[in-house]
């Protein structure tokens, strides 16, 4: 991340190598995400197909191993349940943004209960994970925010005119999937996730639709 100007502090208990079956859990900012969670622990992440074609991003997003979705194909994300569940069986690890979308990082976003559907088929652990991004003082940074109808061109432009951007990664208590229904468990992330970065949870239930940015 030294490239990009980006300082990282981990806080709580990371999932190290040796945990399989396991779904990362996390709030949603900025395509920063996705490398500050690799550069803890490489997990498969899952994404909407126009990534792929994203210079850089796309080509590091096809070599990890992303599960990619075509939002514009009706029954495409039956499929990508089916694959993340197959993956976590087998004892891989994927990592998904319950919101699907991205925020300014000041508000919570309700979780979508159906992507964690494939934890449930799986009995796996749901391990949630809270980012933010701040300056040097601790003051909350909008730079990294991916958001509205910001170009990825654009969102690169306001990351490198940071002089240091301060992320953190706090690691919550994993949440076994075992005897829950999947309402419940993105449920119980939303509100470890929001605790943690001190934001209101959602009072609606989580939706039974899946969205991705």
């Amino acid at each position: 991340m030294g490239i990009l100007n980006v300082k990282l502090r981990i806080c709580g208990a990371a999932p190290d190598l040796s945990v399989q079956n396991m779904m990362l859990v996390a709030n949603h900012i900025s395509w920063l995400d996705i490398y500050l969670l690799n550069a803890v622990r490489p997990v498969r992440f899952v994404s909407k197909i126009e990534v792929r074609s994203w210079p850089i991003v796309g080509w590091l997003a096809s070599k990890r191993g992303t599960l990619f979705i075509d939002r514009s194909k009706r029954h495409d994300a039956a499929r990508v349940s089916h694959e993340m569940s197959a993956v976590l069986k087998q004892g891989g690890c994927i990592a998904v943004f319950p919101e699907g979308t991205t925020s300014n990082g000041r508000l919570l976003r309700p979780f979508h209960a159906s992507l964690l559907q494939p934890a449930v088929h799986s009995q796996s652990q749901v391990w949630p994970a809270a980012i933010r991004y701040t300056h040097a003082d601790g003051s909350h940074n909008s730079a990294p925010a991916y958001v509205d109808e910001l170009s990825f061109a654009n969102s690169l432009a306001l990351i490198l005119s940071q002089p240091v951007i301060y992320a953190e990664l706090e690691f919550l208590p994993p949440i076994p999937a075992q005897g829950k229904l999947r309402r419940q468990l993105a449920r119980d992330a939303e509100l470890a996730i929001a605790g943690a970065l001190n934001l209101l949870a959602s009072d609606n239930d989580a939706s039974m639709s899946i969205s991705y940015k």
